[in-house]
């Protein structure tokens, strides 16, 4: 097994977890809620750090709750979707005068 300091940015939370391999970039995981509940999360980045004891290396991670995961946000414009950052692309072109 494994331990790996994981760093989740939707809960602005640190914990060591074991694995048993490490994830890669772009996989998803799946945790358990601080409410109990399992929820699914996107691996964001992956890095190493050497450990204050011997020659080891850390592994980390930086994750972010799969879009649509949380409970209640259907209703909520997704921030990270591309239909959102298309209509913030938008409102900024039309903002500076352009036209179609």
């Amino acid at each position: 097994m494994i331990e790996i300091e994981v760093q989740n940015e939707t809960h602005q939370t640190q914990a060591r977890i074991r694995f048993a391999a490490v994830p890669r970039i772009g996989e998803g995981i799946r945790l358990r809620e601080p409410d109990g509940l399992w929820a699914s999360y996107d691996v964001l980045d992956v890095w190493y750090q050497k450990a204050e004891f011997g020659d080891v290396w850390m592994p980390y991670l930086h994750i972010r709750m799969t879009p649509g995961e949380a409970v209640g946000t259907l209703d909520e414009a997704d921030p990270y979707s591309d239909d959102f950052a298309a209509r913030a692309y938008e409102a900024s072109y039309s903002a500076v005068g352009g036209a179609r």
